[in-house]
């Protein structure tokens, strides 16, 4: 079973419609099907667009053909960013793979407070430079440092093998959850929507994401007609070139969520959807769990991202697409020589997320419109790993060079929209705009 099909059965959709997809073979070279993964990930999230949009038009519904060079664009971004002809420098300079005594780590520093809490936890001042790092990790073991940074509130982990992957107690947990998940968790009444020509027309979205798996999501969903507000805290600034790369069509605010609660909850009276990409639980203070979610507002669409899933050992411990490779085995099947850690050629695992979250949402809304009641929609980024590595791998065949679909708004260059069903949108609907630049307040 491919990964669209495979996804399309989690999401309980009619495996009829997956005549609807025209297949195209994406531009990505690694060991991993990872070309295949991301185009039926973004695939499945056009189809159940597809399907929503015809729900809301009474229409046939549209079939899916994607570029397969906007696809590759898509999911390396990063690369093709341009600010005033600059580009993104994607990783910071204590973020990356390091030797140890006995393997390797990969350490996630990107944000300033990770880099504190990396260096705190392994008793280094905060001026430690990259070649003081490589110095002090060299002489411990990769699982204590694992452990230690964890502790700390840090992002550090031992790469493993596959096979040691597999052996893992979180793995175990991962292994039994569907790829993505679309549950009813409560009864409301039946969704009423007027007839639209874009299948998230009048659907408001309350974002609180951040990185790249959730605002892919929500990034997605503002193409097709959502009005999405994304909410940041005002403690931890978004990294400004990862903010501009994955925020068009969307608006941005800046609440605590403790001292702003009433505005918080006025904005939850009127949404339909509630995305959120942190750690399991750690909204939970806020009144932001699915659970209350829908008992105080029935009705709404509750989207959960994370990391390591749910349940397990890791699933409390924070995690990024770059961290669950080398944790999962990946980073040493992508090892160009067998001497170091590799990579997949995109954050395929985030961006993958992504589109396979928006895919149940929209799933899920046309539920609503159909059945009534509240839902709760997830998948994880180990979860996706997992897949990735069941499947079938093939001989490496090298792709031809392929020219980047981007598009320049004022001095800002980013990628084109992947997404895509016939008659659908090819342009975001409208350029990003400025970290916490916009009102707490639906349009």
């Amino acid at each position: 079973m491919n990964f669209l099909a495979t996804a399309w059965s989690s999401l309980g959709e009619d495996p009829a419609a997956l005549d609807l997809v025209r297949p195209h073979e994406v531009p990505l070279d690694s060991v991993l099907p990872v070309a295949a993964l991301v185009h039926d990930a973004v695939a499945a999230a056009s189809l159940s667009a597809a399907l929503l949009l015809a729900r809301r038009a009474d229409s046939a519904v549209p079939p899916v053909e994607l570029d397969p060079v906007r696809v590759a664009t898509a999911v390396t971004s990063e690369r093709h960013y341009r600010l005033a002809g600059e580009p993104m420098n994607a990783w910071a300079e204590l973020s990356g793979f390091w030797p140890t005594a006995d393997g390797w780590v990969r350490t996630h520093a990107n944000y300033p407070h990770h880099r504190d809490r990396l260096l705190g936890a392994l008793g280094l001042p905060n001026e430690t430079t990259a070649d003081e790092l490589l110095r002090h990790l060299h002489g411990r073991n990769a699982l204590e440092v694992e452990e230690v940074v964890a502790a700390g509130g840090g992002v550090a982990i031992a790469v493993r093998t596959e096979a040691q992957w597999r052996e893992h107690e979180q793995f175990a947990a991962v292994a039994r959850s569907p790829l993505v998940s679309v549950e009813r968790i409560g009864d409301a009444p039946e969704l009423e929507l007027a007839a639209a020509d874009a299948p998230a027309t009048g659907i408001r979205i309350l974002d609180f994401t951040r990185v790249i798996a959730g605002p892919v999501a929500t990034r997605t969903l503002a193409l097709w007609g959502a009005d999405v507000l994304r909410v940041d805290g005002p403690d931890h600034p978004e990294i400004p070139a990862q903010h501009l790369d994955t925020g068009a069509g969307k608006r941005s605010v800046i609440l605590d969520l403790a001292a702003d609660r009433d505005v918080v909850e006025s904005l939850l009276a009127d949404a339909h959807v509630v995305v959120t990409g942190y750690r399991p639980g750690a909204l939970d203070r806020f009144g932001l769990s699915p659970e209350a979610l829908v008992e105080r507002h029935p009705g709404l669409v509750v989207a959960r991202l994370s990391a390591w899933g749910t349940t397990g050992p890791f699933a409390v411990r924070r995690g990024f697409d770059s961290i669950v490779q080398a944790a999962s085995g990946i980073g040493w099947i992508e090892s160009p020589d067998a001497a170091k850690p590799g990579a997949l050629p995109a954050q395929a695992l985030d961006h993958s997320a992504g589109y396979l979250l928006a895919a149940a949402i929209t799933s899920a809304l046309r539920r609503r419109l159909d059945e009534g009641g509240s839902w709760l929609v997830e998948t994880s980024l180990a979860r996706v790993a997992q897949e990735l590595l069941d499947a079938p791998r093939s001989p490496w065949i090298g792709h031809p060079s392929w020219e980047p679909t981007v598009g320049t708004h004022d001095e800002l260059t980013t990628a084109l929209p992947a997404p895509h069903y016939d008659g659908g949108p090819g342009e975001w609907p409208s350029p990003v705009v400025a970290w916490g630049s916009s009102e707490p307040r639906w349009k």
